[in-house]
């Protein structure tokens, strides 16, 4: 088993700083998918309820046998759920399909400006928080205005935020507003969907280091301090994605890859993005 680091949040629960993210594997593979990458050494699982495959989760968790102490598991409120109500609403159908009484992470998966519920689904989560339902609390996809928005009208600092982040999309600036303000920055989609695999930067240092493309990227999240959560559903890439502790990039290399910024996404613009 790959000993995986981890990184502590703003109220000492400790994360660990490489998961396994379970966005569009199917309802019926999830159980699967999720035992194999558990018997390989993940010990955090990311999922959503817009995923719809949080039973799936609970099921490997279950059948595993693993102590729920070792497990980190992290899920979202999805958009249609956003309000104070909705939201309590919504933590105790996902809390049931995944079988569990506390959950470590609890994020608003989407600002979703146009609703403009994201302050009261906030409040909604701190009181979870405060009951001791989840561990720790925070966002996903939010830019620095809404976190500010978050940090004026509410009483906690969320304690991550995850971003689509990739070296195409390295979001320098909020990078540094997170640290500034003391939340982790984790990393979806760190692979830009496998779009910076063939890139001529990415190849020839995997070829300098000995590892495959995806380890390369992977190694860049890590030493710039992302909590990252890679997603596949192949089992040699899953062992292979956990690979990624045995190498160091060297700094030339890190800022090479940094370079590589050319502003694009391949998710949605958190300011415009709306779907409930």
């Amino acid at each position: 088993m790959a000993n995986v680091p981890s990184i502590t949040l703003n109220n000492d629960v400790a994360i660990p700083q490489l998961g396994f993210g379970v966005y569009q594997v199917p309802a019926e593979d999830t159980a699967k998918v999720v035992r194999i990458a558990l018997e390989t050494g993940y010990r955090s699982i990311d999922t959503a309820a817009a995923y719809r495959n949080e039973a799936g989760v609970g099921e490997a968790i279950r059948s595993s046998g693993l102590p729920r102490a070792e497990l980190f598991v992290t899920t979202k409120l999805w958009n249609s759920d956003q309000g104070y109500d909705a939201t309590l609403r919504a933590f105790d159908a996902s809390a049931g399909q995944l079988g569990l009484d506390q959950i470590d992470l609890y994020l608003i998966h989407w600002p979703v400006p146009k609703r403009d519920c994201y302050v009261d689904s906030w409040r909604a989560i701190e009181k979870l928080y405060a009951d001791g339902r989840v561990r720790a609390i925070g966002v996903s996809n939010f830019h620095i205005p809404h976190l500010r928005r978050l940090f004026d009208e509410t009483g906690i600092v969320p304690a991550v935020n995850q971003v689509e982040l990739h070296p195409y999309l390295p979001q320098a600036e909020l990078r540094g507003f997170h640290a500034e303000h003391g939340i982790v920055t984790e990393a979806w989609s760190p692979l830009a969907q496998g779009a910076l695999l063939s890139a001529e930067l990415i190849t020839s240092l995997a070829a300098k280091y000995g590892k495959s493309p995806a380890q390369v990227v992977l190694r860049w999240h890590l030493q710039l301090g992302n909590v990252v959560i890679p997603k596949t559903v192949t089992p040699s890439r899953i062992a292979e994605n956990l690979d990624v502790f045995d190498f160091e990039l060297a700094e030339d290399d890190l800022a090479a890859i940094g370079e590589l910024d050319n502003g694009n996404r391949v998710g949605p613009d958190p300011d415009t993005f709306n779907l409930a």
